[in-house]
C-alpha cells in the first residue's frame, strides 16, 4: 500500500494541481471549508501581499507576478479533469540583467522583444518598458488570504483587490486530483468554473469579455 504524500503549507513539493475560482460571494463555501479544515499553522491563518501581474495579451500559459522585488513566473503544464498544473519557469530578481529579461522573461510573454540598451535594468525601469509595450500591462494585486487544510489538500480563501477592484477567490490544490475533487463537494463548489489568476485579471480589465463565477 502506498502512503500519499502529506501536503504542507508554503514548503515545495511535486507540482500540484490546482482548483480556483474567482467571484464576489463565496461566504457558504467558505464555512464549510473553515468547517471541515484541519488545524494548520498560525503562520499561514492570515496572509496578505502586494504584487503586480505582467498581462501579455498573446499569452495565456505563463503566469508572471513580482512580488518584494521578486519575480515569479509559472507555466502551464496540462488539464486533468478540469484540474491545472503549472511549474516553476523563472525565479529572479531586481535589479535584473539584460540577458535574463531577453532570454527568460520577454519570451515568457510571447510579444515583440523591446528594445534593450542597458546592461541591468532596476524594477521601476522594468515597469517602464511593461508601461510602453502595447501587448503588455502590469496590474496591482492585493491579496488577504486565509488558509486552511480540507481532505489534505492546500486551501485559501481570499479577499483580492485588483487594481482596486475587489473580488473573492477560494481554491484547493494538491497533487493528488482525487483529493481536490472530494474537497470541491464537501465545501460546494461543484460546477462552479474554475478559473486561474491570469484569466480573472483578464476578465476584470477587460481584456476577457467574460464574468467570473459570481
Amino acid at each position: 500500500m502506498t502512503t500519499k504524500p502529506t501536503m504542507k503549507i508554503g514548503e515545495i513539493s511535486k507540482p500540484r494541481f490546482e482548483y480556483r475560482t474567482f467571484g464576489q460571494n463565496f461566504d457558504e463555501q467558505a464555512r464549510f471549508m473553515a468547517r471541515l479544515s484541519v488545524p494548520i499553522p498560525q503562520s499561514v491563518w492570515e496572509r496578505t501581499s502586494d504584487e503586480i501581474y505582467i498581462l501579455s495579451k498573446t499569452n495565456d500559459i505563463n503566469n508572471t507576478k513580482i512580488r518584494d522585488g521578486k519575480m515569479d513566473i509559472k507555466t502551464f503544464v496540462q488539464t486533468v479533469d478540469g484540474l491545472e498544473q503549472w511549474n516553476p519557469l523563472m525565479k529572479g530578481e531586481f535589479p535584473m540583467a539584460k540577458e535574463v529579461l531577453a532570454k527568460e522573461v520577454f519570451p515568457a510573454f510571447k510579444v515583440k522583444m523591446p528594445t534593450l540598451t542597458k546592461d541591468i535594468y532596476t524594477f521601476d525601469e522594468f515597469m517602464a518598458i511593461v508601461d510602453a509595450h502595447p501587448d503588455l500591462q502590469g496590474v496591482k494585486v492585493h491579496k488577504q488570504r486565509f488558509g486552511y487544510m480540507v481532505n489534505n489538500t492546500i486551501c485559501e480563501v481570499g479577499n483580492v483587490l485588483i487594481n482596486g477592484a475587489k473580488v473573492v477567490t477560494i481554491n484547493s490544490e494538491s497533487t493528488e486530483i482525487e483529493d481536490i475533487k472530494k474537497t470541491i463537494a464537501d465545501v460546494g463548489l461543484q460546477g462552479v468554473e474554475n478559473i486561474n489568476y491570469l484569466q480573472a485579471i483578464k476578465r476584470v480589465i477587460g481584456w476577457i469579455n467574460k464574468p467570473l463565477a459570481n
